[in-house]
């Protein structure tokens, strides 16, 4: 098995990820994204709790480029705290090769 990275972050709307996930991928910052929802979340913020509904943006992307997704997620994301989280996932050689092969340019 070889490693990839999952990285994931939630919009407040459809528009504002499906732009996020294909700004991304065009970029080969992702091999891939995957939008859904909608989600809603509970969450603390500014001393109140919340409740929002979001759409999650999954992408794929290898090892050695999830940092720059990271900071093009950061910069891109209309929240001042954005949720971005990166998970290393183990998957088959043949998908981790495509995957990275995709974010090259």
């Amino acid at each position: 098995m070889e490693q990839i990275c999952i990285v994931t972050t939630v919009v407040d709307s459809r528009s504002v990820a499906d732009v996020l996930a294909a700004a991304a991928v065009a970029g080969r910052l992702a091999a891939c994204a995957q939008v859904g929802g909608p989600v809603d979340s509970t969450y603390w913020w500014q001393s109140r709790m919340e409740t929002t509904r979001e759409w999650s943006v999954q992408f794929k992307t290898a090892a050695d480029r999830s940092a720059a997704l990271v900071d093009h997620i950061r910069t891109a994301h209309p929240y001042d705290v954005p949720e971005i989280v990166v998970a290393r996932v183990e998957t088959t050689p043949a998908y981790a090769a495509w995957v990275h092969e995709q974010t090259r340019g």
